[in-house]
């Protein structure tokens, strides 16, 4: 697991306890001798008004494909947390340069 890829990993919720398996970037490498890695959520619930932390992340076009996600989906830059690398289930893609 490296900064700039996307897994599909187990993400906290932000009000309530408990944790719900989703698409993250890893915005770090991992961290020290426990691994834990800072992470990004990834939604496919895109908002009217999106934030200026949110990055529109899209598929279909070419410099979206790496991502491999399955429809467009929003890179929520305010929705960050620091998880395990265990908590990462499977690989999805990555961001390439551009993005």
């Amino acid at each position: 697991m490296q900064r700039g890829e996307i897994y599909l990993a187990s993400f906290p919720f932000g009000d309530v306890p408990g944790m719900k398996l989703r698409p993250v970037l890893l915005l770090t490498d991992p961290i020290g001798s426990t691994t834990e890695i800072l992470a990004a959520y990834i939604s496919s619930v895109i908002l009217p008004a999106l934030l200026p932390s949110d990055i529109v992340l899209d598929p279909q076009k070419s410099e979206g494909q790496a991502t491999h996600l399955k429809t467009i989906s929003v890179l929520r830059l305010h929705k960050l947390a620091t998880i395990h690398t265990t908590s990462g289930r499977r690989f999805l893609g990555e961001i390439t340069a551009g993005d």
